[in-house]
């Protein structure tokens, strides 16, 4: 499967953005879908999930309560609401399918197919 992000940009703290994910050669409907992000200098950190076996939604303790992501499956489309954003919330972030069923946490190693990534910049 084929992701594309797009929705990224500049905001100051407080103030919302909403990313998008699109996939192309595969339904999305058997994948759960996820969303990292990665910083300069730092490690790629999970940032939510919604799998697809159960519908349950899974968020990084950074985002909690701040973030919202939701699927639709007939548009082949994963959004990520992002409100009262922070500075600390700037990074790449990228869409990404796994076939693979929760165990405890989200890897990236669990993420076979991953988008290109589209920054998000959030100024004090």
């Amino acid at each position: 499967v084929q992701l594309q992000a797009s929705g990224g940009g500049s905001v100051q703290a407080g103030g919302s953005l909403r990313l998008s994910c699109a996939a192309s050669g595969r339904r999305l409907s058997t994948y759960t879908l996820g969303w990292f992000r990665q910083a300069p200098g730092k490690e790629r950190e999970f940032v939510s999930a919604s799998t697809w076996n159960n519908g349950r939604i899974y968020y990084g303790p950074s985002v909690k309560g701040r973030f919202t992501i939701s699927r639709d499956d007939a548009k082949n489309t994963v959004t990520l609401q992002m409100n009262s954003l922070k500075p600390e919330d700037t990074a790449v972030y990228t869409c990404a399918a796994s076939t693979r069923k929760y165990a405890g946490n989200w890897r990236p190693s669990d993420f076979g197919s991953w988008g290109q990534g589209t920054l998000v910049t959030v100024s004090s």
